[in-house]
Formats: structure tokens, sequence, C-alpha cells
């Protein structure tokens, strides 16, 4: 297996638990109350806009090729971590 497939299916794998872990806390924001969940319905936007972002790279590195993953890479990492950091936030918000 090369760079790229091991790559791509860890990030395949991520964007995946992303969803999963977002409809989640979708369904729990529902019985929270409105002024939380509006700060975690805008939480749930910028996540969806990361998620669209890093599928977008995702699809431009499965064209791109073992060449161009260096250079993607650290953008699609980029992207990983901002929504990870989102996603950790938002479900601190539900254990407080």
């Amino acid at each position: 297996m090369s760079n790229l497939d091991a790559y791509q299916q860890k990030l395949q794998a991520q964007l995946n638990e992303w969803k999963a872990q977002a409809d989640g806390l979708k369904a729990k924001a529902e019985g929270a109350s409105a002024d939380l969940k509006l700060e975690i319905n805008a939480q749930l936007e910028k996540l969806k806009g990361l998620q669209t972002e890093a599928e977008g790279k995702f699809n431009e590195l499965r064209n791109a090729g073992e060449e161009k993953l260096g250079e993607l890479k650290g953008a699609v990492d980029g992207l990983v971590s901002q929504a990870s950091d989102t996603l950790k936030s938002l479900t601190s918000r539900f254990k407080s």
C-alpha cells in the first residue's frame, strides 16, 4: 500500500467519524436550552464547513496522486486539526 493510499484511507475514516459525531451532537442539541442550542448549531455549521473543505481537499488529493501528497497533506492536516478541535469543544458542552 502506498503512502497516498494509506493517507486516503485514514482521511476517509476521519471524515466518516466526524459525520457520525456531528449527527449525534445535533440530536443531543435538540434537548438543550435555546441559548445552548444556538451556540451548538453555530459550531456544527462551522464543522460542516470544515468537513466540506476537507472533503474537497480529499478529492483533490485522490486525483493528484502520490507526487502531490506532501503539498496537500499540510492543508488537509490543518483542516483535520480545526475540525477535531471544534468537535472536542462541542462534546465538552454536553459534559458540563
